[in-house]
């Protein structure tokens, strides 16, 4: 089992920067690839960001140039800097792990992040 915590959230203006963490229970060497999540009111659950074990990123085309997803293995904590968020950005952020040899899949509680114009 694999406990996730979230924070960061909260309300920022148009412009404006917020950094999310996500505090994993293991060590990120158990885990296959970390990525953050984001769902509106009314839609589905999208993928943000993700990082794999080897460093390897990818994003959201909606996204890309403006938020950057990082991780840092001492502290067991992934990382998702948002820069020049948009009204559009506004959701419910969460992150997710996938187990090195399970593949077995983890959800954190989520984060409210609320950009205004």
């Amino acid at each position: 089992q694999v406990q996730l915590v979230e924070s960061g959230g909260g309300l920022v203006q148009a412009g404006g920067s917020l950094r999310l963490s996500c505090a994993a229970s293991v060590s990120l060497f158990s885990i296959n690839n970390m990525g953050w999540y984001r769902q509106a009111p009314g839609k589905q659950r999208d993928l943000v960001a993700i990082i794999t074990n080897g460093g390897s990123t990818n994003y959201a085309d909606s996204v890309k140039g403006r938020f950057t997803i990082s991780r840092d293995a001492a502290r067991k904590t992934m990382y998702l800097q948002m820069d020049s968020l948009k009204p559009e950005d506004t959701a419910v952020y969460y992150c997710k792990v996938v187990v090195e040899y399970t593949r077995s899949a983890y959800w954190g509680q989520g984060t409210q992040v609320t950009v205004s114009s």
